[in-house]
């Protein structure tokens, strides 16, 4: 199985997730391409199992370069993909100390939301999708993320059990046993 991981880090918060995520999916035998998007190219993407994208967000979305990035990636339609975000962890508010509830935050956090529209325009299909927090505007990341990234692996793993069995290294085109199959991790805050 081979995994190419996209990732867009201004501060080192989705370089170090990508890294982490990398390191479990190589203690189970699966190849991991880590590239930032400066220094990928869209339209000589190359082949893989899976195309995981990490995005940090701005105002709530993806930035601009990822998003850049995402519609001109050139990546055969079915192909399946996932999603690990790195999110401003939700806040109090400032005049109450109310938490922000899941329908607030859904309206202002769409990094995942605009993320899948795009790729899903292209025909690709979702297995997973995560959230990694960010404790500040340059991080650190929150507590525990690190077991955050090995869940998120695992669910990753899961989903291509007989790819992790019986597949050569290398081996191209290996699909999920479950070609519907999605994932989604929702991480509480910490």
């Amino acid at each position: 199985m081979r995994i190419e991981y996209f990732h867009a880090s201004k501060y080192g918060n989705g370089a170090k997730v990508a890294e982490a995520f990398g390191k479990q999916m190589a203690a189970k035998g699966v190849m991991v391409n880590v590239q930032h998007i400066r220094d990928a190219k869209p339209k000589e993407v190359p082949p893989a199992d899976l195309y995981l994208f990490s995005s940090p967000g701005r105002m709530g979305k993806p930035i601009g370069k990822m998003r850049r990035f995402l519609k001109k990636a050139n990546i055969p339609a079915d192909a399946r993909y996932a999603i690990l975000t790195t999110e401003m962890a939700p806040q109090p508010d400032k005049k109450t100390g109310r938490m922000p509830t899941e329908e607030e935050r859904a309206r202002w956090q769409r990094i995942i939301p605009i993320m899948n529209e795009l790729l899903q325009d292209k025909g690709l299909l979702k297995v997973a999708d995560g959230t990694v927090f960010v404790t500040g505007l340059k991080g650190p990341l929150e507590e525990g993320w690190q077991e955050k990234v090995a869940a998120f692996a695992d669910q990753i793993a899961a989903a291509w059990p007989h790819a992790l069995a019986d597949a050569p290294a290398g081996a191209a085109a290996i699909r999920p046993s479950v070609r519907t199959q999605t994932v989604t991790t929702t991480f509480p805050a910490a």
